[in-house]
């Protein structure tokens, strides 16, 4: 069997050691000299691996975990770009507290780390409802197609395996796509299928809710302009409008 190369990496580095240290014998021949040097050495030796696994590595274990986020942060934007936002406003028409949901999501540039924990708090804490209209499932219907492919791409992303809640939500979503994939007619289902539908409609709302707040709070902080914009279309507004009045 082959050798692998760490296993080739490690021979190479003991030949080439050996050789300067018997270049040093064959050029000084002062063996105590050599022993003492090479029992300081082996003294380092403790101290070295305890700076490259406490400070070293972590240094570039925290970077790498910049990276993935910013890499993770790039692909949860183009959710909320491609499926998120229009999903909200999709779900707002099921919501009959649409309206206070609103009031208290009333984004804007002036809002502090407190109120986005606040409405964090309330969207956890709410009794989320869904009502049913024959008409707007079948438009939801329509939307979730459209967007499977995509979903399919994100859900095979491992990058989001490091983001439990996003990943999470994605599930959510998902499981309602395929729900009414298998759905010829929405429009005329069972009071049991309906409540059924109901409850995947409640799950993948408050998932969404959640994370559409924790992504509005990452885009005030690293990218105001956008952050800007996302404000003006906010999706749980009825009268949000990307232009400045």
């Amino acid at each position: 069997m082959k050798a692998s190369w760490r296993t080739k990496l490690i021979l190479f580095l003991t030949l080439l050691s050996a050789c300067f240290y018997g270049i040093n014998y064959l050029v000084f021949r002062d063996p105590p000299f050599m022993l003492r040097l090479v029992t300081l050495q082996l003294g380092f030796v403790p101290i070295s691996v305890l700076l490259i696994t406490l400070f070293l590595n972590r240094l570039i274990a925290n970077r790498e975990k910049r990276v993935m986020m910013e890499r993770l942060n790039v692909i949860i934007g183009s959710f909320f770009s491609e499926v998120g936002t229009p999903l909200l406003k999709l779900f707002r028409d099921f919501d009959p507290s649409c309206r206070e949901l609103n009031q208290k999501l009333m984004l804007s540039g002036e809002w502090s780390d407190a109120d986005f924990s606040d409405a964090r708090a309330y969207v956890a804490s709410r009794d989320c409802t869904v009502k049913l209209e024959k008409d707007k499932l079948e438009g939801l219907r329509g939307f979730l197609l459209g967007r499977r492919a995509f979903l399919l791409s994100l859900m095979g992303n491992g990058v989001l395996l490091e983001h439990e809640s996003f990943t999470d939500l994605l599930a959510a979503v998902f499981h309602l796509t395929e729900e009414l994939a298998h759905r010829v007619d929405v429009t005329k289902l069972s009071d049991a299928d309906y409540e059924h539908l109901s409850g995947d409609i409640k799950r993948a709302y408050a998932s969404l809710l959640s994370e559409w707040l924790d992504y509005m709070r990452h885009l005030r902080d690293n990218y105001p302009y956008f952050y800007s914009l996302a404000t003006r279309i906010n999706p749980l507004n009825p009268d949000a409008s990307p232009e400045f009045v």
